[in-house]
């Protein structure tokens, strides 16, 4: 029988190994607000090239007061779930503004957007269903599929040949409801779904969808209305799920929009719902704020996509080599995963504040630098990021 040090030893040798084979992920504490640009704890300040925080809104101050005067008027925590004593006037009206800003029939909050995708499945899906997922959707998509007992088949990323040789598969072996199940955005690549193709495959083999869109919703489609109204089939999804957590604020909360039938059974069913306590007030006030922006203007999201063509168009002229495509996720591809360790260190040294992705957030041997543009870097911050890559590249000896 191994002694308890002897099991705590195999965990030690398994953090060691990750870090030899240069996959260890640091933290590099914030000792300010999350921004274009951020100070970190030993006092330098840097460009914050990788943050979610697509609309720059993690330090708005319209956000900030709205949150403040919700702990004076709702108080700081609920202390229940929503079906005791959890839910406040303010839930019902952000579920009712998500769902009009979706054009949904209902909403759902979670305290997460992974809380929302871990609770999803297993409550709308028995043994008898089958759900076809992409292979590069997010891990809570992975997981919340795991969770449930429908028959499981997985189709290459945005490939609509094989996601329908797949829902023709689960047809065969007798599927009572069929789920497609995608990413709006496959974030590490910035690859935005073919969601025309699932939609029109959807209805041709009767089959419901589900859309992670956290990487799109606030600044995707011309109004920012997420990957539905970039590929122009709004009302067609019949799921989708989103955090609070990104471009709209950058807090956290997540949410699930769809048929009213679906969102329904969820508040009787759905675990993580059930048993988790219900979102912050201060974050719910704030998002509220959020939403009345979104609807005012496109200022935002317009200069968004003006300041990532540019970046793209940089970093392409220069020789760098990117994924393409018109999202701020703007994975520079290394492959290697030591040398994207360095190559990030480097950048840091010189005031950019970059991470390098390697497995298992990506595959093994396509490691890479994921920058993130936001709307609150400027053109002389792009160029200031591009200048300090090519020096690194050069320092390195890299073509």
């Amino acid at each position: 029988m191994a002694r308890k040090n002897d099991i705590l030893s195999i965990y030690t040798k398994e953090v060691e190994d990750i870090r030899e084979a240069g996959l260890f992920k640091g933290e590099a504490p914030i000792a300010s607000a999350q921004g274009a640009r951020v100070k970190l704890e030993d006092g330098r300040e840097v460009i914050n090239m990788c943050a979610n925080n697509y609309l720059g809104l993690g330090d708005n101050q319209r956000l900030i007061d709205a949150a403040k005067r919700t702990y004076d008027n709702r108080g700081y925590g609920m202390a229940s779930v929503r079906f005791i004593c959890g839910t406040q006037d303010i839930h019902k009206e952000l579920e009712a503004k998500i769902s009009n800003f979706l054009g949904t029939d209902d909403t759902i909050l979670y305290s997460s957007c992974f809380d929302a995708n871990g609770g999803l499945f297993e409550t709308i899906l028995t043994e008898n269903d089958a759900v076809i997922s992409d292979e590069l959707n997010h891990a809570s998509i992975i997981d919340g599929v795991r969770l449930c007992k429908a028959k499981r088949y997985r189709y290459k990323n945005n490939d609509m040949a094989d996601l329908e040789k797949k829902l023709q598969e689960a047809d065969a072996a007798g599927a009572r409801i069929k789920l497609i199940a995608t990413d709006g955005v496959f974030s590490m690549d910035g690859i935005i779904c073919n969601l025309k193709g699932v939609c029109d495959l959807a209805d041709q083999y009767h089959a419901l969808v589900i859309v992670d869109d956290s990487h799109a919703v606030g600044f995707i489609g011309k109004h920012g209305r997420g990957t539905a109204e970039y590929n122009g089939v709004e009302g067609r999804v019949d799921i989708i799920t989103g955090t609070l957590g990104k471009a709209l604020g950058g807090a956290s909360g997540g949410y699930t929009s769809g048929r009213r039938e679906i969102i329904d059974l969820l508040r009787q069913r759905s675990r993580p719902y059930l048993f988790s306590n219900t979102l912050a007030p201060a974050i719910v006030g704030a998002s509220l704020e959020l939403f009345d922006m979104l609807e005012e203007s496109t200022e935002l999201r317009d200069h968004l996509e003006e300041t990532t063509a540019y970046y793209r168009k940089q970093l392409t002229d220069n020789g760098f080599d990117i994924i393409p495509g018109p999202h701020p996720c703007v994975p520079v591809m290394l492959y290697d995963e030591k040398l994207a360790g360095e190559f990030a260190k480097r950048m840091m040294a010189k005031g950019v504040y970059v991470v390098a992705f390697s497995f298992p957030v990506v595959p093994k041997g396509k490691a890479r630098i994921r920058t993130q543009v936001c709307a609150s870097h400027t053109k002389e911050d792009i160029d200031f990021i591009v200048k300090c890559f090519m020096e690194v590249r050069e320092e390195m000896g890299l073509k």
